[in-house]
């Protein structure tokens, strides 16, 4: 064999997601690239996917980056001269009761504000259009104009060719062994071939063997396989042509055509993971032997929707390798702890689907070392170690393959992988009643209960079960004191020389202030975009603390290291435990435990010090997302019960994550990644005020943000009236009966009794409006101030 030689970019793995992301490269003119596969091109899992082709997904972006294969795979062929099998079929996603007819409505506003042809139809009419579908126990169904299916092979060779075209070097039977790295970042990869390949940038596209490759570069990459079934059946008369793609979803299984037979597969409640760096791990176009017992509840289900498949017999059982991720999402972007390390895995079963989209963006990200789009939700940098930990992965994914169809509740929290982390905290929070979820991999009180009936609550998409005990906890909050647990805040100190110059050139806002002084600010972009929403305590001339969100710590702490230089940024947000101590009594409160004075004068608003509370000596930063009075308390691990029990006897109760949220919407509090990311600037995240523009030296992002041309606002709306439906996220807003923005969070707003939620909306702002929550409209009212105490008295005081 011929040497390989040196490239640029090396992708590892020659399936559907490596080669969609090299033909897309090609088409950028990106010639000095290096494909390599252990076996052969397709061999791995693609070769067995199911082919559907569905754009419609259950976000607002992910169904924008999943729309672009029904654009691609329509002109793939005449490109490349490659056939794809691409067909527009049509898709049925079916309903059986009410609560999933609603969910399936929300989905469908994705398709209303991205151009997707999506309706509500009723059992009948999915009846007519899948002839020979039972429907006398459906709710309704979802019909989606623009599903379709496809050929995972032949679309893996028409990228091949596309790729070949553009100057892409693609190497089949070799495998990559290593990656080597120089200060941080990527250097080289050593290959089965014994070369060592100089390179910038290894993407990372080896499927379910992408854990295992990471790990031999120290990268968490949190991929799990599992078997995965589907069955094909003989030829079966009288099919309609095209047979649409049906998704029954509380049943777990879908059908779809096959040249006049039919395809039947379903997402397991209880898959059955497998050892991808096993003994029997290294093979091409591996295949499981066939498990009637794990697949018959599927068949069962198929043959009471669809019953001539009574009449079929199976021509084949395929059970072969799919890979999961810990939240069903996939894998993408560039790894926070290695720079130049590239992934895209994790494609939960749709990965063909995802090819077109996901290889364009990667693509782009990794010429322009940035995502070309807002991608946070699949972003690898939200995982860490301990999420790509095998027993971690082993435990959760029996959970997360039955997640692609399971209902999507909101508020719920997953039930296996739990304790990934808890705080010092976490065993006196439990005491005191708390019901626990894990909305990143922290363990934190979402709410706190009374009694055990409000503990175990049911699921809704109306009024929550939660809401009693979160009232209580925001009743507690404005008119006496609680504490909040804030320990899963990412914290990093940066420290050291060059510390001030970092975060000047960092920080939209100035931090070049005087001892003891918590700054709001933003981290920009180079185009002026939000990539972080932080606070900066000055605690000495070279001594900074940077506290961002819990969801986003390994995200920033690469933010800042890269462009670090040498300074030193120290992670410690393990090393200390965070108590919000918050509320009108707060401040009596908290003197009674202090000798520190805490007086308005002494100890004011967006001031941090160092005190002694109950006999432990800890940080005071008074600041408050809830809106009141209060203190945040950055405590030694070691001492953290100590100073809970000595608040708790001082008659401090408790409040969770939940009214936390709720409280912050009543001040119109802005949440990073929900509503504002890097594709916003604080301009349109109403956020001004935390930009110093004459600060010395300016800042990254200033020159792009001058030139911005602002033409959306994010808003805080309340709905009218009495009416109170949940609002979540990505629900239409419309002025005028005009489509012109969406929702980004909401809550309900329990000291206001109020409906909230913050949405960005084209310019100008005026005019009346209406949101759109699974397909009713309710009117909503603008509001220029946030309706509790506006002028921020209470907060101040």
């Amino acid at each position: 064999m011929a040497a390989i030689g040196d490239a640029r970019i090396v992708i590892v793995g020659g399936g559907v997601i490596g080669l969609g992301i090299a033909y897309h490269l090609a088409k950028l003119g990106e010639s000095d690239v290096v494909l390599v596969e252990r076996n052969q091109l397709a061999s791995g899992t693609s070769w067995h996917a199911a082919g559907v082709v569905g754009p419609l997904r259950a976000s607002m972006n992910l169904t924008r980056l999943a729309i672009y294969a029904t654009e691609l795979f329509g002109r793939l062929e005449a490109e490349t001269g490659q056939g794809t099998g691409y067909t527009r079929t049509g898709g049925l996603w079916l309903a059986q009761t009410e609560d999933r007819l609603t969910e399936v409505r929300r989905i469908k506003a994705m398709g209303d504000m991205t151009g997707l042809h999506a309706q509500v139809i009723g059992p009948d009419e999915a009846a007519a259009r899948a002839p020979g579908l039972r429907v006398d126990d459906l709710a309704g169904a979802l019909w989606v104009e623009e599903d379709g299916q496809a050929n995972p092979v032949d679309i893996c060779m028409a990228y091949a060719k596309g790729a070949r075209a553009g100057g892409v070097r693609i190497h089949e039977g070799v495998a990559c062994e290593g990656t080597d790295t120089t200060h941080g970042a990527v250097r080289a990869v050593r290959l089965s071939t014994g070369e060592t390949v100089r390179c910038h940038v290894v993407v990372n596209c080896a499927g379910v063997w992408s854990r295992a490759l990471g790990a031999m570069a120290g990268v968490p990459v949190p991929v799990q396989a599992v078997e995965h079934m589907y069955v094909v059946t003989e030829p079966m008369d009288g099919l309609v042509q095209p047979f649409p793609i049906i998704r029954d979803l509380d049943a777990g299984f879908y059908l779809k055509g096959d040249a006049g037979r039919l395809v039947l597969g379903g997402f397991e409640p209880d898959a059955k993971p497998w050892d991808a760096a096993g003994p029997d791990g290294g093979g091409a176009f591996l295949e499981f032997p066939e498990d009637w017992e794990q697949f018959e509840p599927f068949m069962t289900a198929g043959l009471h929707r669809f019953p001539a498949l009574e009449r079929a017999g199976i021509q084949s059982f395929m059970n072969g390798p799919e890979g999961f991720t810990p939240d069903t999402r996939q894998a993408m972007g560039e790894s926070p702890f290695l720079k130049g390390y590239f992934v895209a895995a994790g494609f939960n079963s749709i990965g063909m689907m995802s090819s077109a989209g996901v290889g364009k963006a990667m693509a782009e990200w990794i010429v322009a070392h940035e995502p070309p789009m807002d991608l946070w939700e699949v972003d690898v940098a939200r995982f860490d170690h301990a999420m790509a930990a095998r027993s971690f992965l082993e435990s959760r994914v029996r959970e997360a393959v039955a997640n692609q169809f399971a209902m999507h509740w909101p508020y719920k929290q997953h039930r296996t992988g739990r304790d990934v982390r808890r705080s010092a905290l976490h065993q006196a929070f439990a005491a005191a009643g708390a019901v626990f979820g894990a909305p990143t991999d922290w363990e934190r009180p979402l709410w706190f209960t009374a009694n055990d009936d409000e503990r175990d609550v049911p699921h809704s998409y109306g009024d929550q079960g939660w809401w009693a005990p979160a009232r209580r906890e925001a009743e507690a909050l404005s008119t006496d004191v609680a504490m909040l647990e804030l320990s899963p805040f990412a914290k990093f100190d940066v420290t050291g020389r060059g510390a001030l110059g970092l975060l000047q050139h960092l920080c939209a806002n100035n931090v070049d202030v005087e001892l003891g002084r918590t700054i709001y600010t933003q981290m920009l972009n180079r185009h002026g975009g939000i990539e972080g929403d932080v606070t900066v305590t000055r605690r000495g001339e070279r001594d900074f603390r940077v506290v961002s969100g819990a969801a986003t710590r390994w995200k920033d702490l690469a933010w800042i290291r890269r462009a670090g230089h040498g300074v030193d940024v120290h992670d410690a947000t393990e090393d200390e435990a965070v108590i919000g101590v918050m509320g009108p009594r707060s401040r009596e409160t908290l003197q009674s435990l202090t000798d520190a004075d805490l007086s308005p004068e002494a100890f004011p608003f967006s001031t941090s010090r160092l005190v002694d509370i109950a006999g432990v000596s800890l940080r005071a930063t008074r600041l408050s997302f809830v809106g009141e009075l209060g203190w945040e308390l950055y405590i030694p691990s070691g001492s953290a019960v100590a100073v809970h029990g000595a608040l708790a006897a001082a008659g401090v109760g408790h409040a969770g994550h939940y009214c936390l949220d709720s409280c912050r919407l009543e001040k119109g509090y802005r949440h990073w990644g929900h509503d504002m990311g890097p594709e916003d600037s604080p301009l349109e995240a109403g956020l001004g005020f935390a930009v110093a523009w004459d600060k010395p030296g300016g800042f990254l992002g200033r020159e792009a943000l001058l030139a911005r041309t602002v033409t959306r606002r994010l808003v805080l709306f309340a709905v009218d009236g009495d009416a109170h439906p949940l609002l979540l996220h990505d629900e239409p807003i419309y002025r005028d009966g005009e489509l012109v923005g969406r929702t980004t969070s909401g809550a309900y707003g329990f000291r206001t009794d109020l409906s909230l939620c913050l949405g960005t909306v084209t310019l100008p702002v005026d005019g009346p409006y209406e949101v759109a929550v699974a397909g009713e409209r309710f009117t909503i009212s603008l509001l220029r101030r946030p309706p509790y105490d506006s002028a921020g008295v209470r907060l101040r005081r």
